[in-house]
Protein backbone atom coordinates (compact mmCIF):
# COMPACT_ATOMS: atom_id res chain seq x y z
CA UNK A 1 0.00 0.00 0.00
CA UNK A 2 2.79 2.44 0.88
CA UNK A 3 4.42 1.90 -2.54
CA UNK A 4 1.10 2.64 -4.24
CA UNK A 5 0.61 5.80 -2.14
CA UNK A 6 4.12 7.07 -2.97
CA UNK A 7 3.45 6.38 -6.65
CA UNK A 8 0.07 8.19 -6.49
CA UNK A 9 -1.77 5.17 -7.94
CA UNK A 10 -4.04 2.47 -6.52
CA UNK A 11 -2.62 -0.86 -5.35
CA UNK A 12 -4.21 -2.85 -8.25
CA UNK A 13 -2.80 -0.36 -10.78
CA UNK A 14 0.70 -0.61 -9.31
CA UNK A 15 0.53 -4.44 -9.26
CA UNK A 16 -0.54 -4.47 -12.90
CA UNK A 17 2.30 -2.10 -13.90
CA UNK A 18 4.90 -4.26 -12.12
CA UNK A 19 3.58 -7.41 -13.85
CA UNK A 20 3.71 -5.63 -17.21
CA UNK A 21 7.35 -4.62 -16.59
CA UNK A 22 8.24 -8.21 -15.61
CA UNK A 23 6.69 -9.46 -18.85
CA UNK A 24 8.65 -6.91 -20.91
CA UNK A 25 11.94 -7.79 -19.16
CA UNK A 26 11.23 -11.53 -19.12
CA UNK A 27 12.06 -11.96 -15.44
CA UNK A 28 10.43 -11.85 -12.02
CA UNK A 29 11.24 -8.73 -10.00
CA UNK A 30 9.46 -9.57 -6.71
CA UNK A 31 9.06 -12.82 -4.85
CA UNK A 32 5.36 -12.81 -4.02
CA UNK A 33 5.62 -15.90 -1.77
CA UNK A 34 7.33 -13.89 0.97
CA UNK A 35 5.78 -11.40 3.35
CA UNK A 36 6.65 -8.63 3.29
CA UNK A 37 7.28 -8.62 -0.45
CA UNK A 38 10.96 -9.17 -1.30
CA UNK A 39 12.79 -8.48 -4.57
CA UNK A 40 14.38 -11.42 -6.34
CA UNK A 41 18.12 -11.44 -7.05
CA UNK A 42 17.42 -10.10 -10.55
CA UNK A 43 14.90 -7.68 -9.03
CA UNK A 44 17.56 -6.19 -6.72
CA UNK A 45 19.77 -5.40 -9.72
CA UNK A 46 16.82 -3.93 -11.64
CA UNK A 47 15.84 -1.73 -8.67
CA UNK A 48 19.45 -0.57 -8.26
CA UNK A 49 19.66 0.35 -11.93
CA UNK A 50 16.25 2.07 -11.75
CA UNK A 51 17.54 4.29 -8.93
CA UNK A 52 20.54 5.26 -11.08
CA UNK A 53 18.24 6.11 -14.00
CA UNK A 54 15.96 8.21 -11.79
CA UNK A 55 18.94 10.07 -10.31
CA UNK A 56 20.33 10.74 -13.79
CA UNK A 57 16.92 11.95 -14.93
CA UNK A 58 16.79 14.34 -11.98
CA UNK A 59 20.29 15.51 -12.81
CA UNK A 60 19.20 16.13 -16.39
CA UNK A 61 16.42 18.43 -15.16
CA UNK A 62 18.91 20.24 -12.95
CA UNK A 63 21.30 20.69 -15.87
CA UNK A 64 18.53 22.14 -18.02
CA UNK A 65 17.48 24.44 -15.20
CA UNK A 66 21.07 25.60 -14.71
CA UNK A 67 21.45 26.17 -18.45
CA UNK A 68 18.36 28.36 -18.44
CA UNK A 69 19.76 30.45 -15.60
CA UNK A 70 23.40 30.49 -16.66
CA UNK A 71 24.69 33.64 -18.27
CA UNK A 72 27.22 32.02 -20.57
CA UNK A 73 27.67 32.07 -24.33
CA UNK A 74 26.05 34.23 -27.00
CA UNK A 75 22.74 36.02 -26.59
CA UNK A 76 21.26 37.50 -29.76
CA UNK A 77 19.37 40.78 -29.39
CA UNK A 78 17.52 42.83 -32.00
CA UNK A 79 17.04 46.53 -31.21
CA UNK A 80 15.14 49.15 -33.20
CA UNK A 81 17.35 52.00 -34.54
CA UNK A 82 15.53 54.71 -32.58
CA UNK A 83 16.40 52.98 -29.28
CA UNK A 84 19.81 51.40 -29.91
CA UNK A 85 22.12 54.48 -29.98
CA UNK A 86 20.62 55.96 -26.82
CA UNK A 87 19.94 52.95 -24.60
CA UNK A 88 22.73 50.51 -25.43
CA UNK A 89 25.65 52.74 -24.35
CA UNK A 90 24.05 52.92 -20.90
CA UNK A 91 23.81 49.16 -20.34
CA UNK A 92 26.65 47.51 -22.28
CA UNK A 93 29.45 48.17 -19.76
CA UNK A 94 27.36 47.03 -16.75
CA UNK A 95 26.33 43.90 -18.67
CA UNK A 96 29.95 42.97 -19.48
CA UNK A 97 30.99 43.68 -15.89
CA UNK A 98 28.16 41.64 -14.34
CA UNK A 99 28.22 38.75 -16.83
CA UNK A 100 31.80 38.27 -18.06
CA UNK A 101 31.08 34.85 -19.60
CA UNK A 102 28.18 36.12 -21.70
CA UNK A 103 28.38 37.91 -25.05
CA UNK A 104 25.66 40.12 -26.49
CA UNK A 105 25.32 39.84 -30.26
CA UNK A 106 23.35 42.97 -31.11
CA UNK A 107 21.78 43.92 -34.43
CA UNK A 108 19.80 47.03 -35.31
CA UNK A 109 16.59 45.86 -36.94
CA UNK A 110 13.30 47.50 -37.79
CA UNK A 111 10.30 46.33 -35.78
CA UNK A 112 8.82 44.02 -38.41
CA UNK A 113 12.25 42.41 -38.86
CA UNK A 114 12.52 41.80 -35.11
CA UNK A 115 9.07 40.20 -35.06
CA UNK A 116 9.99 37.92 -37.98
CA UNK A 117 13.29 36.92 -36.32
CA UNK A 118 11.55 36.14 -33.03
CA UNK A 119 9.03 33.91 -34.76
CA UNK A 120 11.85 32.00 -36.45
CA UNK A 121 13.82 31.94 -33.16
CA UNK A 122 16.75 33.60 -34.94
CA UNK A 123 17.21 36.03 -32.05
CA UNK A 124 16.71 35.59 -28.33
CA UNK A 125 15.17 38.94 -27.50
CA UNK A 126 13.93 42.10 -29.15
CA UNK A 127 13.89 45.61 -27.70
CA UNK A 128 11.21 47.62 -29.49
CA UNK A 129 8.03 49.67 -29.26
CA UNK A 130 4.92 47.77 -28.22
CA UNK A 131 2.17 46.60 -28.17
CA UNK A 132 2.75 44.14 -31.00
CA UNK A 133 -0.48 42.14 -30.67
CA UNK A 134 1.31 38.97 -31.72
CA UNK A 135 -0.10 35.75 -30.27
CA UNK A 136 3.21 33.89 -29.93
CA UNK A 137 5.39 36.75 -28.69
CA UNK A 138 5.69 37.68 -25.04
CA UNK A 139 6.09 41.38 -24.17
CA UNK A 140 7.73 42.72 -21.00
CA UNK A 141 7.19 46.51 -20.73
CA UNK A 142 10.27 48.43 -19.57
CA UNK A 143 9.47 52.14 -19.75
CA UNK A 144 7.33 54.82 -21.36
CA UNK A 145 9.35 57.35 -23.32
CA UNK A 146 7.85 60.77 -24.15
CA UNK A 147 7.78 62.23 -27.66
CA UNK A 148 9.29 65.72 -27.77
CA UNK A 149 9.32 68.38 -30.46
CA UNK A 150 12.65 69.43 -31.97
CA UNK A 151 12.10 72.74 -33.82
CA UNK A 152 14.26 75.04 -35.92
CA UNK A 153 14.53 78.79 -35.09
CA UNK A 154 12.86 79.40 -38.45
CA UNK A 155 9.72 77.45 -37.50
CA UNK A 156 6.73 78.86 -35.50
CA UNK A 157 6.98 76.02 -32.95
CA UNK A 158 10.43 77.29 -31.89
CA UNK A 159 8.86 80.25 -30.07
CA UNK A 160 6.45 78.15 -27.97
CA UNK A 161 7.25 77.15 -24.38
CA UNK A 162 5.05 74.09 -24.84
CA UNK A 163 3.61 72.91 -28.12
CA UNK A 164 -0.11 72.32 -28.57
CA UNK A 165 -0.97 69.07 -30.28
CA UNK A 166 -3.14 70.83 -32.86
CA UNK A 167 -0.07 72.80 -33.98
CA UNK A 168 1.75 69.61 -35.00
CA UNK A 169 0.91 69.76 -38.68
CA UNK A 170 2.65 68.56 -41.81
CA UNK A 171 4.12 72.03 -42.40
CA UNK A 172 7.90 71.61 -42.19
CA UNK A 173 7.73 68.12 -40.64
CA UNK A 174 10.82 65.94 -41.09
CA UNK A 175 10.19 62.20 -40.98
CA UNK A 176 12.05 58.94 -40.62
CA UNK A 177 11.92 56.74 -43.70
CA UNK A 178 9.31 54.05 -44.34
CA UNK A 179 9.54 50.96 -42.15
CA UNK A 180 10.40 52.73 -38.90
CA UNK A 181 7.73 52.36 -36.22
CA UNK A 182 8.70 55.81 -34.92
CA UNK A 183 7.61 57.29 -38.27
CA UNK A 184 4.15 55.74 -37.89
CA UNK A 185 3.88 57.00 -34.33
CA UNK A 186 4.88 60.51 -35.44
CA UNK A 187 2.19 60.51 -38.10
CA UNK A 188 -0.35 59.32 -35.53
CA UNK A 189 0.49 62.27 -33.27
CA UNK A 190 0.77 64.96 -35.95
CA UNK A 191 -2.07 66.17 -38.12
CA UNK A 192 -0.57 64.58 -41.18
CA UNK A 193 -1.69 65.59 -44.65
CA UNK A 194 -0.92 63.77 -47.87
CA UNK A 195 0.46 66.97 -49.39
CA UNK A 196 3.64 67.27 -47.33
CA UNK A 197 5.31 70.66 -47.44
CA UNK A 198 6.45 71.19 -51.05
CA UNK A 199 8.11 74.56 -50.39
CA UNK A 200 11.47 73.05 -49.48
CA UNK A 201 12.22 72.22 -53.09
CA UNK A 202 13.23 68.67 -52.12
CA UNK A 203 12.01 65.71 -50.11
CA UNK A 204 14.16 64.06 -47.47
CA UNK A 205 13.40 61.10 -45.20
CA UNK A 206 16.10 59.68 -42.96
CA UNK A 207 16.77 56.41 -41.18
CA UNK A 208 18.35 58.26 -38.25
CA UNK A 209 16.98 60.52 -35.51
CA UNK A 210 20.37 62.29 -35.39
CA UNK A 211 20.15 63.06 -39.11
CA UNK A 212 16.71 64.59 -38.63
CA UNK A 213 18.00 66.74 -35.76
CA UNK A 214 20.84 67.96 -37.97
CA UNK A 215 18.37 68.82 -40.75
CA UNK A 216 16.32 70.86 -38.28
CA UNK A 217 19.34 72.69 -36.85
CA UNK A 218 20.85 73.50 -40.23
CA UNK A 219 17.74 74.13 -42.29
CA UNK A 220 14.20 74.70 -41.07
CA UNK A 221 11.11 72.85 -39.92
CA UNK A 222 10.68 70.46 -37.03
CA UNK A 223 10.61 66.80 -36.13
CA UNK A 224 9.54 64.61 -33.23
CA UNK A 225 12.21 62.85 -31.19
CA UNK A 226 12.21 60.30 -28.36
CA UNK A 227 13.33 61.95 -25.13
CA UNK A 228 16.35 59.65 -24.78
CA UNK A 229 17.69 61.26 -27.97
CA UNK A 230 17.85 64.70 -26.31
CA UNK A 231 18.65 63.93 -22.66
CA UNK A 232 21.94 65.84 -22.98
CA UNK A 233 20.21 68.88 -24.50
CA UNK A 234 16.88 68.82 -22.69
CA UNK A 235 17.17 72.54 -21.87
CA UNK A 236 18.05 73.49 -25.42
CA UNK A 237 15.72 76.00 -27.13
CA UNK A 238 15.28 73.43 -29.91
CA UNK A 239 13.51 71.03 -27.54
CA UNK A 240 9.83 71.51 -26.66
CA UNK A 241 7.40 69.43 -24.65
CA UNK A 242 3.89 68.74 -25.88
CA UNK A 243 1.18 70.42 -23.82
CA UNK A 244 -1.35 68.38 -21.87
CA UNK A 245 -1.15 64.61 -21.56
CA UNK A 246 2.26 63.78 -22.97
CA UNK A 247 2.27 61.13 -25.72
CA UNK A 248 4.72 58.29 -25.08
CA UNK A 249 5.95 55.11 -26.70
CA UNK A 250 6.05 51.88 -24.71
CA UNK A 251 9.45 50.19 -24.97
CA UNK A 252 9.51 46.51 -24.10
CA UNK A 253 11.53 43.33 -24.19
CA UNK A 254 9.99 40.79 -26.53
CA UNK A 255 10.72 37.05 -26.69
CA UNK A 256 9.08 34.16 -28.48
CA UNK A 257 6.54 32.18 -26.49
CA UNK A 258 8.26 29.48 -24.46
CA UNK A 259 11.67 31.18 -24.53
CA UNK A 260 13.54 29.21 -21.83
CA UNK A 261 16.25 31.63 -20.70
CA UNK A 262 14.14 33.69 -18.31
CA UNK A 263 17.25 34.68 -16.38
CA UNK A 264 18.52 36.58 -19.41
CA UNK A 265 15.25 38.54 -19.68
CA UNK A 266 15.49 39.39 -15.99
CA UNK A 267 19.14 40.42 -16.36
CA UNK A 268 18.35 42.79 -19.24
CA UNK A 269 15.38 44.34 -17.46
CA UNK A 270 17.39 44.83 -14.26
CA UNK A 271 19.99 46.81 -16.24
CA UNK A 272 17.65 48.80 -18.50
CA UNK A 273 15.09 50.08 -15.99
CA UNK A 274 17.62 51.85 -13.70
CA UNK A 275 19.38 53.32 -16.76
CA UNK A 276 16.41 55.42 -17.93
CA UNK A 277 14.87 58.39 -16.09
CA UNK A 278 12.61 57.35 -13.21
CA UNK A 279 9.64 59.23 -14.64
CA UNK A 280 9.69 56.93 -17.71
CA UNK A 281 9.08 53.92 -15.47
CA UNK A 282 6.65 55.50 -13.00
CA UNK A 283 4.20 56.74 -15.62
CA UNK A 284 1.10 54.91 -14.37
CA UNK A 285 -1.42 56.00 -17.04
CA UNK A 286 0.65 56.62 -20.17
CA UNK A 287 -0.86 57.95 -23.39
CA UNK A 288 0.64 55.17 -25.49
CA UNK A 289 1.00 55.87 -29.20
CA UNK A 290 0.63 52.76 -31.33
CA UNK A 291 2.58 52.12 -34.51
CA UNK A 292 0.67 49.17 -35.99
Amino acid sequence: MKAAEHSFVTQPTLTMQVKKLEEELGTVIFNRNKTPLQPTRAGEKIIEQARIILNEAERLYELVKAEKEEMKGDFRVGVIPTVAPYLLPLILSPFVENYPEARLVIEELQSEEIIACLKKEEIDVGILATPLNEKNIREIPLYYEPFLVYASPGHPLYEADRVKEEDLTSDGLWLLSEGHCFRNQTLNICHYKEEMDRKKGFSYESGSIEALKNMVRNNSGYTLVPEMAVLNEIDSPYVKRIEGEEPVREISLAAYAGYPKQFFLHALKSLIVPAVPDRFVKNEKPLKIKWR
